[in-house]
């Protein structure tokens, strides 16, 4: 049985997949043995990071991977992985381990009769070890308080990488989103709302990648427009 599946959407990750997949399989190999997986979910890489991930999964058994064979988006390949997954929780963290095993052990553990549960970055008892630049913070507050008015969405931080929710929920949606860019996480809870399911949110420990694959400029107009498309 498979209590946990864990989905790593992968772009052009050949220096991180590696090291972000033994950290969580050195962690979850002590507390659930066989009873998790990780899905790597590669989306158009131009790089080796596909090599490395079939290298992975031949050695590790928890391993699984799916290669979109396209140049798609974090929402893509988080919601193919959706499909793909077994557990009976399913989350998803980023490649580039902003998020530690143990921060997202915590949803595992404190997910309860809830439906979902999310790491935030907001709230009074998080550690940022490592923060973001200040532009990305301030977009992030706008973008935030914009989401909570317009989709009465009331999380603190709705973009954090590191959610999980229960398989029935998951399954009943997964077929069923709208927008798979950067914005694809208030999709995500959106959904979540529609259906009535309950989605908590947590403290967390979180490290900001120097490395991240968000562009501002680029994403700025994608994330507002997205906001609007929904409500729509």
């Amino acid at each position: 049985m498979v209590k946990l599946s864990i989905i790593i959407p992968a772009y052009n990750e050949e220096r991180r997949i590696e090291n972000t997949t033994k950290t969580y399989i050195d962690f979850f190999d002590k507390r659930l043995k066989n009873n998790y997986e990780i899905i790597i979910m590669p989306n158009g890489c131009t790089d080796k990071t596909v090599e490395i991930v079939k290298n992975l999964s031949k050695k590790y058994n928890q391993v699984k991977y799916f290669d979109l064979g396209f140049p798609g988006s974090k929402g893509k390949a988080v919601t193919k992985g959706f499909e793909l997954a077994k557990g009976d929780l399913i989350g998803f963290v980023d490649a580039d381990l902003s998020t530690s095993p143990k921060a997202f052990y915590d949803l595992f553990l404190n997910i309860g009769e809830n439906e979902g549960i999310i790491a935030s970055r907001a709230l009074k008892n998080s550690k940022i070890n490592i923060k973001q630049p200040l532009p990305r913070r301030l977009l992030g507050k706008v973008f935030n308080l914009l989401v909570k008015i317009i989709l009465g969405l009331k999380y603190s931080d709705t973009q954090c990488g590191c959610k999980l929710f229960k398989k029935d929920a998951i399954k009943k949606i997964y077929n069923k989103f709208y927008i798979t860019g950067w914005a694809f996480d208030i999709n995500l809870l959106y959904l979540m709302k529609l259906y009535n399911f309950k989605v908590i949110e947590i403290p967390t420990e979180w490290n900001d990648s120097k490395e991240s694959r968000l562009h501002v400029k680029k994403a700025v107009p994608e994330m507002f427009w997205s906001i609007i498309k929904l409500r729509l």
